[in-house]
């Protein structure tokens, strides 16, 4: 079976009560951008011929350029499975009728990764403290709202906490990839960037003489790796199917195990899957709810009233996100 290569443009399909209905129909698989759409593509492509090949069905291809043309085409139900991490995971699991079947493991063995500030090692700021003291000094390089490392964790574990809303206290700002944001401050274009450990490891193999410029100036604490999640209306043996093949895949001995392994350590350095269900986005939940909670505390308010209305609102939405995470486990 092949690997069809979509782009930005999707083929039409039923409507999401007819996916499961079609056993040939192709399965349509989202990639977040983690480098370019193009880069992206290439690096799945080997492992999605193998899962075409494992359903005995074609898996088609969808990689975009941001997180929001992925949402988009999420909420127009032209994605049947995907790769995504904490918010946009959270999201297709609460709000799009979608299910997590595996997490993603790499070879350091950490149960996550962390969210990284990185500057210039060769001009200012020269610390944390500098960038902190006066941000509208500073021209920032950062991730979309719906990146976990690139904009949720830095918002809320380092800025907000020192009362600085990355949005409107820098001199400037542009958003992008984590692979957009590194190279920004290494070219002079930026000053400060919001990235992670996982894909500075990969920028640092892709672009040397870039990454030698940089360093690291904060790092957040750990955060859970990224999920696979498939639309609920496939039926369960299809999802089992999906979930089997991955959490095998890599861990067979010989050609063809070392073959995949050769794959996945391509493919972002990762070690294999773990089998895994909503649950797992627990942390992602608690994520986004610290930092409601934190926006909400340090806005400014009409009166008491609205701002307790406002926290009320924030305290029982996470409670329904907890109760249909752990009610709706596959």
């Amino acid at each position: 079976m092949a690997v069809w290569l979509v782009g930005l443009l999707m083929m039409a399909r039923p409507a999401t009560g007819q996916v499961a209905a079609s056993p040939t129909a192709p399965v349509r698989f989202g990639i977040l951008p983690l480098g370019g759409a193009f880069e992206s593509r290439n690096d799945w492509e080997p492992l999605l011929a193998d899962l075409s090949r494992a359903l005995g069905r074609p898996v088609a291809v969808l990689s975009v350029t941001s997180y929001e043309a992925l949402e988009r085409a999420i909420e127009r139900d032209e994605v049947d499975m995907a790769f995504l991490s904490g918010k946009m995971a959270l999201d297709t699991v609460t709000q799009r009728r979608m299910t997590v079947v595996a997490q993603v493991t790499r070879h350091d063995g950490l149960p996550g990764y962390r969210a990284t500030l990185l500057t210039r090692k060769d001009g200012a700021p020269t610390s944390l403290k500098e960038v902190l003291d006066d941000p509208g000094r500073w021209r920032l390089a950062r991730g979309e709202s719906r990146s976990v490392s690139g904009f949720i964790v830095p918002q809320l574990q380092l800025f907000l906490p020192n009362h600085i809303a990355m949005e409107t206290r820098f001199r400037s700002e542009v958003v992008g990839t984590h692979q957009a944001t590194a190279l920004a401050v290494a070219n002079g274009d930026a000053d400060v960037a919001t990235n992670n450990t996982a894909d500075f490891e990969r920028f640092t193999q892709q672009f040397p003489a870039e990454a030698q410029r940089l360093h690291a100036v904060w790092q957040s604490d750990l955060i859970p790796h990224a999920q696979i999640v498939v639309r609920r209306a496939y039926p369960p043996e299809f999802q089992r199917k999906v979930q089997a093949f991955l959490v095998n895949y890599g861990k067979a001995k010989g050609p063809a195990g070392d073959g995949e392994r050769a794959t996945l350590k391509s493919l972002h350095d990762l070690a294999g899957f773990v089998a895994a269900d909503n649950t797992s986005l627990l942390p992602a939940a608690k994520l986004a709810y610290q930092l409601a909670l934190q926006n909400a505390l340090t806005a400014q308010w009409v009166n008491e009233a609205a701002r307790q209305a406002r926290l009320l609102r924030i305290e029982n939405g996470y409670a329904e996100q907890v109760g249909a995470l752990r009610g709706a486990a596959p």
